[in-house]
């Protein structure tokens, strides 16, 4: 009774400690890269006109104008790109497909070569392979997570992939436009909560990172920063030029 029970306390505390991070990214790319470029991107634009010495109309129009134009050019970018992945895999599939139906036993040994190539002994691996290929839907699943390193069923949705990206490029883009809307008259207040919203950032991108969440907050704090700090430089310059 004591061995089972210790058993059961090394499996749950196996269990519990080899948990992993999400290392695909589904979500957390998109997601990231949306928010992080709708800030850094409005925000640099918002400081390059700001830079050039015009109206507090003019910094507010600008920035929600690029919000707007951001956001759509984002979701149509991530749609059109995520949509064209799709059909590639399924066109592939396609071809995996007829190949299972016209030549079964030759995909069949294919599939025991692959296991064979990884250990697997010839005789088992045969066998496994014969056994997988009996239902074609599971077989066509197998030879595309082993050939294509693809799931069929788990193919990213372009609609998704839009929406997402245009809630996250615009979430972040309004953050440096929000104290303007709020009656702020100034550069500053825009510039403090775009600042905490980098480090906030890079803060929850180190959830689910090996990285400290104070040096992946300084990291997105000191792009940001460098981006607007150019941009400003570049809006007064051209500001003074064309004056």
């Amino acid at each position: 009774m004591a061995i089972i029970e210790t058993e059961a306390a090394l499996h749950e505390a196996h269990r519990d400690n080899h948990t992993h991070r999400d290392v695909n990214g589904g979500w957390l790319r998109p997601a990231v890269f949306g928010a992080m470029d709708g800030l850094v991107s409005n925000l640099a634009l918002m400081t390059g006109v700001a830079g050039g010495a015009v109206s507090h109309r003019t910094v507010v129009i600008t920035g929600l104008a690029g919000l707007a134009a951001g956001a759509f050019s984002m979701a149509a970018g991530e749609y059109t790109s995520v949509a064209s992945q799709r059909e590639l895999v399924e066109a592939e599939l396609d071809v995996e497909r007829r190949e299972l139906r016209k030549h079964p036993q030759d995909e069949e040994r294919e599939l025991a070569l692959l296991y064979e190539a990884r250990g697997v002994e010839p005789a088992l691996a045969g066998e496994v392979a014969r056994q997988l290929s009996r239902d074609p839907e599971q077989a066509l699943e197998i030879h595309a997570r082993e050939e294509l390193g693809i799931d069929p069923g788990d193919l990213p949705s372009p609609v998704v992939a839009a929406v997402s990206s245009f809630g996250a490029f615009a979430l972040g883009a309004l953050l440096p436009v929000l104290p303007y809307l709020l009656g702020a008259a100034t550069l500053w207040p825009a510039l403090l909560l775009a600042a905490l919203g980098l480090f906030a950032c890079g803060a929850i991108v180190a959830k689910v990172t090996a990285r400290t969440w104070w040096f992946s907050g300084l990291r997105q704090l000191a792009l940001g920063g460098a981006a607007a700090g150019v941009t400003y430089a570049l809006g007064s310059f051209f500001g003074t030029a064309v004056g």
